[in-house]
């Protein structure tokens, strides 16, 4: 199924809006390309321009800097993943069954597949992993925060929060159990990757089953 994804990203992000334009577009669409490529410390708008066939001011005139630009691309990834979270469970009651599929769609596990026109998913899924943390962990996160960017994040993990609840309304840390989630995901899929002896990964290959295994042990082990 090819459909079109269109969600409103908070506008203090970038400086003209990039979806209102094909240049813009194909600056996000090579922005995810180039990150995943060389990583974003090695990204820049001069690599960026290259890449789009354009020069560097006409990037400068869509962001005014790099962490706003990976930013939005997260905002766009989380909005996707909240999207493809309530209709994927719409058709579900049990809400210990609606948390397992949580968990698989955070780890990109569910075997769920769309063909989405705009962005690369799996390249996404990628950034996420090994870039998500410096959107927020920088010295003027409360600055940022104060422009609501972090918004579809939070969105996200306050919905997983309120399935919690539906497991066990009385369970005192919903919201911190689903950020914990969210970030263990991550983290023990870079770490099993390339940092293995900080996992407990024996395979050394199956990665997203086992940090699937892993989310669902965590998660069951305290809510009850």
């Amino acid at each position: 199924m090819e459909f079109l994804l269109k969600f409103r990203i908070n506008e203090h992000l970038y400086l003209r809006n990039p979806e209102s334009s094909e240049i813009g577009k194909s600056i996000i669409k090579n922005a995810i390309n180039l990150v995943y490529e060389i990583g974003f410390e090695q990204f820049t708008f001069k690599k960026l321009a290259q890449k789009v066939e354009c020069t560097e001011a006409t990037i400068y005139r869509y962001f005014s800097s790099k962490h706003k630009l990976l930013t939005y691309i997260l905002n766009w990834y989380w909005n996707y993943l909240e999207f493809v979270a309530k209709m994927r469970l719409q058709q579900i009651t049990d809400s210990t069954a609606k948390l397992k599929l949580i968990l698989e769609i955070i780890t990109h596990s569910d075997g769920y597949s769309s063909e989405i026109q705009e962005y690369d998913l799996q390249k996404l899924h990628r950034i996420v992993i090994s870039e998500s943390s410096k959107s927020y962990l920088v010295k003027e996160v409360d600055e940022i925060n104060k422009e609501f960017v972090f918004n579809p994040l939070k969105s996200l993990c306050q919905f997983i929060g309120e399935i919690v609840l539906e497991i066990n309304p009385k369970f005192a840390y919903p919201k911190s159990l689903s950020s914990t989630l969210m970030e263990t995901a991550h983290d023990q899929q870079f770490f099993s990757e390339h940092l293995p002896k900080l996992t407990d990964n024996k395979s050394r290959t199956q990665h997203k089953n086992y940090v699937l295994a892993y989310l669902n042990v965590l998660a069951f082990s305290v809510i009850k």
